[in-house]
């Protein structure tokens, strides 16, 4: 473990998503500690204070990030690592760009010729009558640039999408309408080239909003996928595609849903995924035989 030298393990940030990278940093900090790596916390920009002045001020040898959300998971805080010559965990600049901003994801995948449910760009201009009617409803509104399912809703009428995208805008500028999908969601890890088992999602809820993933109780996590051996291999090469297609790297997420036709489609890839007691990849590393601190060392090898 000496090999790696001092770790960072940067977490916090400043978004939406501060709480969770939080737990996340926790988790992911004790699970080096346990496996014998020299490792301590830093709190990216606690009480106000300058990020970047933060991270030259700190020493250490490589970072394991997992700060979620702008300002940690689109590019800036690998840029900034770059330039100060440390290693860093995960997808490098123009990946984590891409894989943070929904729209560019899709147009990506889709250009690349891989499925992704239909889309429509709004903003304030939008005729949103015309985007009802090329989509249809149900449809899911997100904002292009948060995580954790934060201001997404599933709509159903006219009014709910005028609301819904009032809701989403107040997150982004940037603000997607998709195409609901009919049919189970499926969540498969990437680590280190290989996709790992994958999930089955079920919840009660509309969709697998923020509670669902990390407060709920009743969400289900299956490994029974339904799906024959052949099929779940089919979805596991399609993440693998999918994760290329945008450049990334080390370990990350892939969302994906099996529409009324038997075709997977893409949804977002997640970069720095959670690590928290309820997220999905270390479920996936524990079905594959990883300890939690195995996992967290195996992610950390692939700093560059």
């Amino acid at each position: 473990m000496s090999n790696f030298g001092r770790v960072a393990v940067i977490m916090g940030g400043t978004s939406a998503e501060r709480e969770v990278s939080l737990r996340s940093g926790a988790e992911v900090l004790k699970g080096l500690l346990d496996a014998g790596v020299d490792a301590f916390a830093i709190d990216l920009g606690a009480n106000g204070a300058n990020p970047l002045q933060q991270l030259v001020e700190s020493q250490f040898d490589r970072a394991f990030l997992i700060v979620h959300g702008p300002g940690g998971e689109d590019g800036l805080l690998q840029a900034a690592l770059e330039m100060l010559g440390k290693p860093y965990t995960g997808s490098g600049v123009a990946s984590s760009a891409i894989g943070m901003d929904k729209l560019r994801t899709k147009q990506v995948w889709i250009g690349a010729g891989l499925p992704s449910p239909k889309f429509a760009l709004l903003n304030d201009h939008s005729d949103l009558a015309a985007v009802a009617q090329s989509l249809g409803f149900p449809m899911m509104i997100k904002p292009a640039h948060e995580g954790s399912s934060i201001g997404m809703s599933r709509v159903t009428s006219a009014e709910e999408l005028r609301l819904a995208y009032a809701e989403a805008k107040q997150y982004d500028s940037s603000v997607i309408a998709e195409q609901w999908v009919n049919g189970p969601e499926f969540t498969v890890a990437v680590l280190n080239g290989q996709a790992l088992p994958v999930i089955r999602l079920e919840t009660p809820h509309e969709f697998y909003d923020f509670n669902a993933k990390y407060q709920a109780n009743d969400t289900r996590y299956e490994f029974e996928t339904g799906l024959s051996d052949e099929r779940v291999q089919q979805m596991q090469q399609l993440v693998l595609d999918s994760f290329e297609a945008l450049g990334c790297r080390g370990w990350g997420r892939v969302d994906l849903m099996l529409d009324a036709n038997g075709q997977f489609q893409l949804l977002e890839v997640n970069t720095a995924p959670g690590m928290t007691d309820h997220s999905l990849v270390p479920m996936a590393a524990k079905r594959q035989g990883m300890s939690f601190s195995e996992l967290v060392v195996e992610i950390l090898k692939g700093a560059c």
